[in-house]
């Protein structure tokens, strides 16, 4: 008996394949499910063998419904249960009934001290502390693996963004010089722009910028825009050089006369570099957003922010920039997580400066 109850349960690889689907599905639903998690302590397999915990598995397939997946979430160490289509009820209910439910089966068949050296804990997807940051890295479990697969590569990117970032200030400082003095000189306030943006897995962090604004601007018209840009209800205008259409504000009258001229060859971001140094951005990455933009964020646009740390360019700046609506940017986020190496990272800095002296979407 113990080992066909056994042979029930998914095997590791199969049972997080069908968590990270159920996490991409409730992304985009927004219907509760919840992740079990059962530590058998002393009757896991290799303490005593499966038969010790054939009846604890037994319990476990007795307490939930056939839609229900069992299955491993770390060989022979922890057992998970996806429990999903909960209905519309209050989630701590479910989560009590759920409780109430496993432990009565588990009591039903093991003997009190079995009971009380096992351990139960039950995760919701999505709740307060997925639908902001830091996300329940108990959800994605295909990010944490493909962490530890790519961990020197990753050594290797941070060197790589070290040198860069250091090299190009070095290089530029005439240039940056240049930009500073004709900040100052055209308005009075500070040359440098300083924002708390929000970095990987939700770490806020100040973000240097060249100003290319007055001082004294309301920041209710750029936010204002932001929500319809989410939502996709957007005006678009149009590009001057192309025509196509630019989601994005063209004629902002908070903008100065040197400020444009920064924003459009983007040399207003190369401070940027500092946070490079720093080790809050990456040279490639997504961009990072502004805290109050996170806060229409959809829970499947967050992930653009879980995955990897933003950047100074990226896939999206040299694939469209502001011509792409942002569904479409966030999909190239993710894209270039999904797909990411060095080498994807030197193609996407190579064509950089075509897209920034082209200076299509740059406002």
């Amino acid at each position: 008996m113990g080992f066909s109850v056994l042979n029930r349960l998914l095997p590791e690889s199969i049972f997080l394949q069908a968590l990270c689907l159920e996490r991409k599905r409730a992304e985009r639903s927004r219907r509760l499910f919840v992740l079990m998690l059962l530590d058998p302590g002393d009757l896991a397999p290799g303490a005593y063998g499966d038969d010790a915990l054939a009846p604890t598995v037994s319990a476990l397939f007795s307490a939930i419904r056939e839609t229900d997946l069992a299955g491993w979430y770390k060989d022979d160490a922890l057992l998970g249960v996806i429990f999903s289509e909960l209905g519309a009820g209050d989630r701590q209910c479910v989560l009590t009934t759920l409780r109430a439910k496993v432990t009565a089966a588990l009591r039903a068949r093991l003997k009190p001290e079995e009971v009380d050296r096992i351990h139960l804990s039950f995760h919701c997807f999505p709740d307060d502390s997925d639908t902001g940051f830091p996300a329940n890295d108990k959800f994605y479990p295909d990010l944490v693996r493909r962490d530890k697969a790519t961990r020197m590569a990753r050594v290797i990117k941070r060197a790589l963004d070290v040198l860069g970032s250091a090299l190009t200030l070095i290089l530029l400082s005439p240039v940056l010089l240049a930009v500073a003095v004709a900040i100052k000189l055209s308005s009075p306030g500070p040359i440098l722009f300083r924002q708390t943006r929000i970095g990987h897995h939700g770490i806020p962090f100040t973000c240097f910028k060249f100003r290319s604004m007055f001082c004294a601007n309301d920041s209710q018209i750029h936010r204002e825009y932001i929500k319809r840009f989410i939502a996709g209800n957007a005006e678009n205008g149009k590009s001057q050089a192309t025509g196509q259409p630019v989601y994005k504000i063209t004629r902002d009258p908070r903008v100065t006369r040197v400020g444009r001229f920064l924003r459009r060859t983007s040399l207003d971001e190369f401070p940027q570099l500092l946070n490079v140094l720093k080790g809050d951005m990456a040279l490639v990455g997504p961009r990072p957003p502004i805290s109050y933009e996170v806060e229409d964020y959809d829970i499947w646009h967050r992930r653009r922010l879980l995955e990897v740390k933003p950047g100074l360019t990226g896939l999206w700046q040299v694939s469209g920039r502001s011509r792409l609506r942002f569904d479409d940017m966030v999909r190239l986020d993710l894209e270039y997580a999904r797909a990411w190496s060095l080498w994807l990272d030197i193609k996407i800095l190579l064509q950089t400066p075509r897209a920034v002296l082209s200076g299509d979407g740059a406002y």
